[in-house]
């Protein structure tokens, strides 16, 4: 009953929400929203050209990356952390130029930056070089101004380094010589860290953890899976960039504005990620709660969500698919305590069954 109720009520309030349109009141999606869907099952498909037996990561990576937000991958050398970011970034052209950029000739669809204990901040968002012909400096864009931005190894580098990321992910721009730089509208941060390996490491901090939507620890790909790599790996390895599947940097911008416009989130939905949020930092067993930030987040990441499964409202299916993943890495546990699924089913309770009890009034 609960979670089939919650999914009617937060049909109903769509419907209450949008009386003016057929589709939101069907719970049907409208031919912009079906549009925008068909653009997202694009890139999916581009992506999963060249990643074999990652669909959930791929899913939740374009999730974050129309939802406006970043992932950081847990994860091992060779585990494809490279080949899906740089799938993504070279499924995306940039087809129809925005006016608003005005040095679209700096924006690339992917970088990858390395980091190491002994890189500045100039290495990732560039810095003023003096030009001797024309007698002046000028800015010379880093590898952060990329569409698709892969930080392998982030918490490996400096505090300041890690500083100039915030700002990048935090506001969109890097702040160089005093001058501000704005980086793309599509601006999308994969960062990894390898949790077995912590020597010479600079663990992140809790407001750069805050900056990424997700935080997804991948495994070993299944048995099937690994074959398939290792029988299409020369097909792949040798497939030319015309032959790939490609989606426009504007498409993906409009589907985002659709999507923002078209998916309903009752109010009783965010009421239940309040009491949630609520929950969690009252509970003895949680160090430090989630921040409101979060669940901000997480309100674009679920309509996205929504809308790739069919429907134009957020159900209580969304958020038990994403909670922990947007949770995991913000909520800070007691000494002691190691079971967070535990603690999150124990809070999320109540709420829930509250949703429930909505319907029927």
């Amino acid at each position: 009953m609960t979670l089939e109720a919650i999914n009617e009520e937060s049909k109903a309030e769509s419907t209450q929400a949008r009386p003016h349109n057929a589709n939101s009141a069907t719970g049907a999606q409208s031919e912009p929203l079906r549009k925008a869907v068909g653009v997202l099952a694009r890139l999916t498909q581009a992506v999963q050209q060249q990643v074999l037996g990652r669909d959930d990561v791929i899913e939740l990576v374009i999730i974050a990356l129309v939802a406006d937000g970043h992932v950081l991958l847990e994860d091992f050398p060779g585990s494809g952390k490279t080949t899906l970011a740089k799938a993504l970034g070279e499924a995306i052209v940039n087809s129809q130029p925005d006016s608003e950029n005005a040095d679209l000739s700096s924006i690339v669809p992917f970088r990858r930056i390395q980091f190491t204990p002994d890189l500045l901040p100039s290495d990732v968002t560039g810095g003023s070089v003096f030009d001797a012909n024309a007698n002046h400096f000028h800015f010379r864009h880093g590898p952060i101004f990329a569409y698709v931005v892969l930080a392998d190894e982030i918490n490996r580098t400096s505090p300041k380094v890690q500083s100039a990321m915030l700002e990048a992910m935090g506001e969109k721009q890097v702040t160089v010589d005093n001058a501000t730089y704005s980086l793309d509208k599509l601006f999308f941060v994969i960062a990894t860290q390898n949790p077995l390996d912590l020597v010479g490491t600079y663990p992140l901090p809790t407001p750069q953890l805050d900056r990424f939507l997700f935080k997804i620890t991948m495994q070993h790909i299944d048995r099937d899976a690994e074959l398939d790599v290792l029988e299409s790996y020369k097909q792949r390895r040798d497939t030319q960039l015309a032959e790939k599947i490609q989606v426009s940097r504007s498409e993906l911008l409009q589907a985002r504005t659709t999507i923002d416009n078209e998916v309903v989130i009752s109010a009783s939905i965010k009421t239940a990620l309040v009491d949630i949020s609520r929950n969690l930092r009252a509970d003895e067993r949680v160090l430090q709660g989630n921040s409101t930030r979060s669940m901000v987040l997480m309100l674009p990441a679920l309509q996205v969500l929504a809308a790739m499964r069919g429907r134009a409202f957020v159900a209580a299916e969304d958020i038990e698919t994403l909670l922990p993943r947007v949770l995991g890495h913000r909520v800070e546990l007691a000494p002691g305590v190691s079971d967070l699924s535990r603690v999150l089913k124990d809070c999320m309770r109540e709420p829930m069954e509250q949703l429930a009890r909505a319907t029927l009034r």
